[in-house]
């Protein structure tokens, strides 16, 4: 750093938790640009002086959060559309007279779904919340090409409120208002709407909040996005994937809406996929206080695939574990001779010391878990401190497939085996997704795929 060294930050009331810093000086240090990032504590009703003395010292840029998103607008030569319509900012870019504006929380939205592969045009959503996030949702479902969004909303006045603003702005009536409690008037077609959480429910350490209890809601949805980051996998998401849906949530929404920042601030300047991946860990080490374990262990029934994507994995740098195949090797015996000669209890015993063991290894790994591992509360808490616990999801009849001939499973043995698949999974299907960080269905995808998807998530 010296005296050509350019100076970037972030001003909010409070700051401390803001990882904004942590982001811009690693994207600063893998592209090789000359600028450093701090945050600036902003007191309430100091913004103009602050925006003033940022332009005086010749601060190049500035990200504006909570609560001054309103009120910096008052002080700017410019502002984007945008950000105007929203009526929030959350950029301020350096030029010749002043700053000039910009929001990129909903271009981050924006982003984060195209990256996962979620359209919107043409889609008819669901948008839970009016408040701030919900504006920036809203503006950009409209924009964006939504046929109908239905807010809904405790208070129905402001949910009004927004779909005024939003359908006055696009010209066209897309946006239509609901209490929260009339989930039930929209139209009722299962798996026909994309939705948005833009809600804090669920948030850490409410994890067990969901802004909507009941199971049905949840059958229209085939695709949603949970603004909330923190648990990585919210109640809500769980809830959607219960009902056969895909659900992600904010971490990437809160990663592109800085990327867009900095683009902003050095338009030549490309940060490439790996320093994005990188950032990605980098922010969920922070999330999680630096305790949790870089591995990535995958659930399921047999057949799903676990041990198939874990050896896609080790291309990667991984080291693969089955947890079965582990077993086996510390009990010097097989797991059918142990069910025979210890009792399954015994075996179930053995699958926690053994995840005990793994907890305090320094390796990185890729654990695949035996089928019954996720049954236990307890198995289920261990995992969780292991590292990112993927389920993988496979319907019975691609079960039933794979394994035709396979003569080394008592549970496929005999006439009646698609009913017993059909009845375990059932059995076991809400303890593999309340112990999941992540689901992916893997009936349509092959090995390679899967492992790109949750390399990508890790």
């Amino acid at each position: 750093m010296d005296g050509k060294t350019k100076v970037y930050g972030v001003m909010g009331d409070p700051i401390e938790h803001s990882m904004s810093p942590l982001m811009h000086n690693f994207y600063a240090e893998r592209t090789g640009t000359d600028l450093v990032y701090v945050p600036f504590h902003v007191n309430r009703g100091t913004v103009e002086m602050a925006v003033k003395g940022a332009f005086a010292l010749n601060i190049q840029g500035m990200n504006v959060t909570v609560p001054h998103k309103q009120d910096v607008m008052k002080c700017l030569e410019a502002i984007d559309e945008d950000a105007k319509a929203i009526g929030a900012v959350n950029t301020l870019v350096r030029t010749e007279h002043g700053y000039k504006g910009y929001n990129t929380d909903g271009a981050g939205l924006k982003r984060a779904m195209d990256e996962a592969g979620i359209s919107i045009a043409g889609e008819k959503c669901i948008l839970i919340g009016a408040g701030g996030a919900a504006k920036a949702a809203a503006y950009i479902l409209a924009k964006s090409g939504a046929s109908v969004v239905y807010i809904l909303n405790r208070s129905v006045e402001k949910a009004a409120a927004l779909a005024d603003y939003i359908n006055g702005l696009m010209g066209r009536a897309v946006l239509i208002p609901l209490k929260l409690e009339e989930y039930d008037q929209i139209p009722q077609e299962e798996k026909g709407y994309l939705a948005i959480q833009s809600t804090s429910v669920g948030m850490h350490p409410h994890t067990e909040d969901v802004i909507i209890e009941d199971e049905a809601f949840y059958k229209l949805i085939h695709t949603a996005v949970d603004i909330v980051y923190t648990p990585s996998c919210t109640k809500f998401m769980k809830m959607v994937q219960a009902a056969g849906g895909k659900a992600i949530n904010g971490l990437d929404m809160l990663l592109y809406q800085g990327l867009i920042a900095f683009e902003l601030w050095n338009p030549e300047v490309k940060v490439d996929k790996d320093t994005i991946d990188r950032i990605r860990e980098m922010i969920l080490d922070h999330l999680h206080g630096n305790t949790r374990k870089h591995n990535v262990i995958f659930t399921g029934f047999m057949g799903a695939g676990k041990t198939t994507v874990g050896k896609e994995l080790v291309k990667k740098g991984f080291e693969l574990i089955d947890t079965d195949a582990y077993i086996e090797a510390c009990e010097k015996m097989s797991i059918s001779d142990i069910f025979a000669q210890k009792g399954e209890d015994y075996f179930r015993q053995a699958e926690t010391k053994a995840l005990k063991t793994l907890l305090v290894q320094d390796k990185q790994f890729v654990i695949s878990c035996g089928g019954g591992m996720p049954l236990r509360e307890e198995n289920r808490k261990l995992l969780k401190k292991l590292g990112m616990v993927v389920y993988l999801r496979i319907q019975p009849e691609t079960v039933l497939a794979r394994l035709k001939g396979d003569t080394t499973r008592p549970l496929l043995k005999g006439d009646d085996s698609g009913e017993r698949v059909r009845t375990l999974m059932k059995q076991r299907e809400a303890h593999y997704l309340s112990g999941a960080d992540f689901v992916l269905d893997v009936d349509q995808k092959t090995p390679g795929e899967l492992a790109e998807e949750i390399f990508k998530e890790f």
